[in-house]
């Protein structure tokens, strides 16, 4: 018997798709499953944020699928940062954590749609035709939490106001997370410390708050650990 068709290329055709994955064997896998189930001819890998920022900043990318979990951020924050420059560019979560309120976050972080990491080649497929279509995709027992969900009004707020900042702005965000002062971020990013404060103003006007403590408290609204957070007051 003659070998089973591959399957129709989406109605949009993707020429060229990014994997962001740090595990190179899965980058390998989903490599080949991008090529066979959606008839996408070339596929890219970046193994973090940094390095898919990079290459999506050189343009042609027509399909970014990303990986939560990257050596280089944590949670939603590289979904976040990565739509910013992403622009038109469909974003497809591939995650192996398939928590209905980690998924909520991604869609409401801007995701295109959500696969599970170890799902059959069909769903990718199905995925990635949806996606190219301009529709999102969710896996059909995926069960998102409901409105009423414990800390889920503050998490759609910080999302939102998260996606404000400019690049520039993500990172000195970051840098202050991690307790780097201005004079020290300035050297990081070599950058004027008169700079650094004016980023650093414009962040707290955007996302609300009066301090930098308040700041690194709305970032760290969106780790994994806010978002599976059951119960108690999310503070």
């Amino acid at each position: 018997m003659p070998p089973d068709p591959l399957p129709a290329a989406p109605p949009f055709p993707i020429d060229v798709a990014l994997v962001v994955d740090d595990h190179p064997l899965f980058c390998d896998a989903l490599s080949i499953t991008l090529r066979a189930a959606a008839r996408i001819p070339r596929v890219e890998t970046a193994d973090s944020l940094a390095a898919a920022l990079e290459r999506l900043g050189q343009g042609g990318i027509g399909l970014v699928v990303l990986d939560l979990n990257l050596p280089d951020v944590s949670g939603l924050d590289g979904l976040i940062r990565l739509r910013r420059v992403a622009g038109d560019v469909p974003v497809l979560v591939v995650s192996s954590l398939a928590d209905g309120r980690v998924v909520a976050g991604a869609m409401q972080a801007g995701a295109a749609g959500f696969v599970p990491k170890h799902s059959q080649r069909d769903m990718f497929r199905r995925a990635i035709e949806a996606v190219a279509e301009g529709r999102t995709f969710l896996p059909e027992d995926i069960v998102l939490p409901s409105a009423s969900t414990p800390c889920a009004p503050g998490r759609e707020d910080a999302i939102r106001r998260l996606r404000q900042l400019t690049r520039q702005q993500a990172r000195i965000l970051e840098l202050i997370c991690e307790g780097r002062l201005n004079k020290q971020i300035a050297w990081e990013l070599s950058i004027a410390d008169a700079t650094v404060k004016a980023h650093v103003t414009a962040i707290m006007r955007k996302l609300g708050v009066q301090t930098r403590t308040q700041a690194v408290l709305m970032a760290r609204e969106v780790s994994f650990a806010s978002l599976l957070r059951e119960g108690g007051d999310g503070h």
